[in-house]
């Protein structure tokens, strides 16, 4: 169970996310960008991202209850 979820974690769209998240929570803290441009780029990368991993669910339950 915790071998598969590190390696779905390691999946490139997760890595993305997770850099995403990394360098625009650094460039806040620098102030670099504000905090009101960080919040609407972060809630986008995360509803993407929760959007992808809610549709891969669905179609695999859909598919798995076709075959049976």
């Amino acid at each position: 169970m915790f071998l598969t979820r590190l390696s779905n974690l390691l999946c490139v769209k997760s890595i993305v996310t997770i850099l995403l998240t990394l360098v625009f929570g650094y460039l806040t803290i620098t102030n670099r960008v504000s905090g009101q441009d960080f919040l609407t780029i972060f809630s986008v990368v995360i509803a993407f991202y929760f959007g992808t991993q809610s549709q891969r669910l669905y179609d695999n339950d859909t598919t798995s209850k076709g075959k049976s």
